[in-house]
């Protein structure tokens, strides 16, 4: 398994920040421009358990895949949101999105993915794998909340 942890403070409230996972699939693809459908399936009061049926397209193939919510938290100082899936029956992935309110008009906003190999063939795959998608993912998120983009 591999994980990544990285942050960055953004520009923009917290509420702006937490929109873009927290929000519409519109909002969610400012951030995720593959994510094509998000669906929910189960919705549970305190939304964990919650479960969304996502759709993502890679080149000309889509992937279909439900999202389950393992972590929430929305408080006015601190936001979380944690999910785990499953892709092409190859790869168990969870995301966590961590913001927290710096001020008023500055956040912090931390990203931790973690990516387990179902199949021994793939576990030579995360071997050579960088935190590049992660790098890329949070300054795409900074230029969105920033309203840069």
């Amino acid at each position: 398994m591999k994980e990544w942890t990285r942050d960055i403070e953004i520009n923009a409230p917290i509420e702006k920040v937490w929109g873009l996972v927290d929000g519409s699939v519109e909002n969610m693809q400012k951030i995720m421009p593959n994510v094509i459908e998000h669906k929910p399936i189960k919705v549970t009061d305190d939304k964990v358990g919650s479960v969304y049926r996502q759709k993502y397209k890679e080149g000309k193939r889509i992937e279909e895949y439900d999202v389950e919510t393992l972590d929430y938290l929305n408080t006015p100082e601190q936001k979380k949101l944690k999910v785990g899936f499953t892709i092409a029956g190859m790869f168990e992935i969870t995301a966590s999105y961590d913001i927290v309110k710096i001020n008023d008009d500055k956040t912090l906003f931390t990203y931790t993915v973690t990516n387990r190999p179902l199949k021994w063939f793939v576990k030579i795959f995360l071997l050579f794998a960088s935190d590049k998608v992660v790098v890329e993912f949070l300054k795409r998120v900074k230029r969105v909340a920033e309203g840069r983009e």
